[in-house]
């Protein structure tokens, strides 16, 4: 299985496993291979297998996060999962109140009340996004009327007027609708590329508006659709799906965010550089994550390209953001688009 794998990358993970790199080296717990006089590789201390059997096939648990004001009121806890993609400076409902975050650290979301717009919180449940495939099913029952005798009389309608008032989304059709609504300007794309991928593009989106000075306020995501809304109106939504987005906004948003840090943690206890279990006691959420955080602040200062950090940035990359079908909405956007501009809110997206 490892045929492909290039010289470079298979020295840099041996060195990796015998000494953990040259940030770590110093340390003994990290020399786990001992290079002998006969040039073969050997465990340094038996203490190391044991503590690789210990360790071996350990599922990483996602911890939840403390929601806090800075004088240590608790609000809650919510999902790390939405927890590391925030930044501070945004801001989302919780415990009935609008906060705003200050910073996130180790197992706490440091925030204060604000009344600025803020977003709602999501959880696991609509991460499972629905496939290229089930997306392409739904754009052509909608395109296909003769598809409609199976739906309710009040669905058929609602799709009927939104055929009248604005446009249903057809096959390989990006449909995005702007109208002003309750003394805000909205966009929504019907993309179809479920909900990780527009809650990233909408981080992106909102981003790219604030550099262009359309004064964004916030998103929602759902399956089939991404809604963005602010002060200013959009005129030319194209602009804000320029597959440059990627270069420049995400890197920025993935820095920024506790994305990378989370992604770390996971790869930095299934490579071992960190263990989980240990004789006669199993580590907290607290303690992995400040062990996690504080290698992954050192290497990123002294050996940023390390190869977990390499691990952290795809795992980032592919599987909190689903990269991939986000890459490929952003690079057909262009001939795709219809860009419908309405009056007012359209059937179609008043749901999102």
């Amino acid at each position: 299985p490892y045929s492909a794998l290039e010289q470079e990358t298979f020295d840099r993970v041996l060195q990796f496993i015998a000494d953990g790199g040259y940030s770590l080296r110093a340390y003994e717990k990290f020399k786990r291979l001992t290079l002998d006089k006969d040039g073969l590789w050997r465990v340094t201390k038996p203490a190391f297998v044991a503590q690789h059997r210990l360790n071996a096939g350990i599922i990483v648990e996602s911890p939840m996060l403390e929601v806090r004001f800075k004088n240590g009121r608790r609000l809650g806890k919510v999902e790390e999962g939405f927890g590391a993609s925030l930044s501070p400076g945004d801001c989302f409902f919780f415990a009935g109140i609008a906060v705003e975050v200050e910073r996130v650290e180790l197992t706490d979301v440091i925030v204060r009340a604000t009344s600025r717009p803020a977003r709602i919180v999501s959880y696991m449940g609509a991460r499972l996004a629905i496939t290229a495939t089930l997306a392409s099913r739904v754009r052509e029952f909608l395109a296909d009327r003769s598809q409609w005798a199976r739906f309710p009389d009040d669905v058929r309608e609602w799709l009927e007027v939104q055929g009248y008032r604005s446009a249903l989304p057809a096959p390989g059709q990006l449909l995005v609708e702007t109208f002003p609504h309750e003394g805000r300007h909205h966009m929504v794309a019907y993309s179809f590329e479920g909900w990780n991928a527009h809650q990233s593009l909408g981080m992106l989106i909102t981003r790219r508006m604030e550099a262009m000075g359309l004064k964004p306020l916030g998103f929602v995501a759902n399956d089939y659709a991404l809604a963005v809304y602010g002060l200013e109106q959009i005129t030319d939504p194209a602009a804000l799906f320029s597959p440059d987005i990627l270069e420049h906004e995400f890197v920025d948003w993935v820095q920024g965010s506790a994305l990378l840090k989370r992604a770390f943690r996971e790869v930095a206890i299934i490579g071992g550089l960190v263990e989980r279990q240990i004789p006669g006691k199993k580590k907290s959420g607290r303690q992995v994550t400040f062990s996690t955080d504080l290698i992954y602040d050192v290497l990123r200062k002294y050996e940023p390209d390390h190869l977990l950090l390499r691990a952290a940035w795809e795992d980032a990359r592919a599987r909190m953001t689903d990269v991939g079908r986000l890459a490929h909405l952003l690079d057909t956007a262009a001939e795709r688009m219809l860009h419908i501009d309405l009056p007012r809110v359209s059937p179609l997206a008043v749901p999102v």
